[in-house]
């Protein structure tokens, strides 16, 4: 049985951690059993969410860890797809990791009103005299990271700017189909859409989402795939 830890429910959301929610979703879409537990980065091989323990092997990062079901147990995830949709496959998980994935993460963590409602909370068990310094961590370990993939060095309206790019591309990708590529979800779709499924999330405000709220195609893409992965969440939110 394989064992993910992740994040958890949190802040309106099934699984807080889009890495999480990406790897949760494969899982399914592999058939596989699992079981979830929270997880603590720092506890994880490379210090990330999420990170899975198969049979006493510790895989971290949720590309290799896709990369480890479809080797182990003869699995493709984008099974029926051509080469050249293989290829765009790729090409489109790595704009959403790359890119929409930092846009939005930059509202969630880098403004002080998201912050404080959200991620702040994570440190509420901690002793008092410890939870503002590991705010203050947590807040510039991320302002680190997003400064060095290129988006924090924009203002806001650039980073909106940049987010709403990919989110466009994403509808003209999707058209009127169900899923990216057909009628049923592949491998990619778990990344694209964990990483819409937060930038949505009302419980933060931000421009980003509010662009993100005015293309139907994504909003209802998002529920779809809500109603398949996440039928439980669903029905509790309705």
């Amino acid at each position: 049985m394989i064992t993910l830890y992740s994040a958890g429910p949190g802040f309106d959301l099934p699984e807080y951690s889009p890495y999480g929610a990406k790897t949760e979703i494969q899982l399914q879409l592999a058939d596989l059993p699992y079981v979830k537990q929270i997880g603590r980065p720092a506890d994880s091989p490379k210090g990330q969410l999420p990170w899975i323990e198969d049979e006493g092997e510790r895989i971290a990062d949720s590309t290799f860890i896709r990369a480890h079901i479809e080797s182990k147990y003869g699995v493709d995830l984008d099974a029926g797809l051509s080469q050249e949709d293989r290829a765009r496959a790729w090409a489109i998980e790595r704009m959403v990791e790359n890119q929409l994935g930092w846009t939005a993460a930059h509202f969630r963590f880098l403004v002080a009103e998201n912050f404080d409602k959200g991620p702040a909370h994570w440190f509420d068990a901690a002793p008092e005299a410890m939870r503002e310094t590991l705010k203050d961590g947590l807040r510039a370990a991320v302002k680190t990271n997003v400064h060095a993939v290129g988006v924090g060095r924009h203002s806001d309206e650039e980073i909106t700017w940049l987010g709403e790019r990919s989110l466009k591309a994403l509808q003209v990708l999707l058209g009127d189909r169900p899923f990216l590529f057909g009628e049923r979800p592949v491998g990619s779709e778990a990344v694209v859409y964990s990483t819409l499924m937060v930038t949505l999330n009302p419980f933060f405000d931000s421009p980003l989402r509010r662009r993100a709220e005015a293309m139907p195609t994504l909003v209802a893409y998002v529920e779809r795939m809500t109603d398949r992965f996440y039928p439980d969440f669903r029905k509790m939110a309705a």
